[in-house]
């Protein structure tokens, strides 16, 4: 049994040593790299129906320009809060017992219904305790912290009688310049 795995052994650290003097790692990447262009080339390539998957998106689409609840509403993409929609307010009203923030942050957002870009005004309510339903944090397009009015991680409730933070508004101000 000791002579067999002996020779075993020699003859595997003959065969590897061999290989290894007759090639090397560039070689074996340049056989690797050849193989998987020649077996991408030889495949056949195969069309695919893709059709379900855009109608799944044009609804998707649709979903997110109506539904006001949803993270993914349109007037949503710099959001970072709770939704006053979810909290007894409306999309641009805040829930009664609260008042909006003297200040804000602003964003523009993409209307999918009629492909413009809105100016977004992200007004914080202010006076209860936060209303912990529907939490949205996208932050499309925020900016570092010494861009207050376009960064969204500050209490806006600041200015306020009372700091205390409930849940955003998303208020349209606007079309951005040169949108049309």
């Amino acid at each position: 049994m000791g002579f067999i795995a002996n020779w075993l052994d020699r003859w595997s650290e003959r065969s590897s040593r061999g290989v290894a003097r007759r090639s090397s790692r560039r070689s074996a990447l340049t056989r690797i790299g050849k193989l998987m262009v020649g077996s991408a080339v030889a495949l056949p390539v195969l069309p695919f129906d893709r059709t379900g998957q855009a109608f799944a998106a044009e609804a998707t689409k649709r979903k997110q320009a109506k539904d006001d609840t949803a993270c993914d509403y349109w007037r949503y993409c710099a959001q970072d809060g709770y939704l006053c929609s979810c909290c007894g307010g409306t999309v641009s009203t805040c829930p009664p017992g609260t008042e909006p923030s003297k200040v804000a942050w602003v964003g523009t957002c993409r209307n999918p219904e009629d492909g413009k870009d809105y100016l977004i005004s992200y007004n914080d309510c202010c006076g209860k305790t936060a209303c912990g339903r529907c939490m949205c944090n996208t932050s499309q397009g925020e900016r570092p912290g010494y861009r207050l009015g376009l960064h969204n991680d500050v209490n806006w409730c600041m200015a306020n009688d009372s700091s205390v933070f409930h849940c955003t508004t998303a208020l349209i101000v606007g079309l951005p310049e040169g949108s049309s």
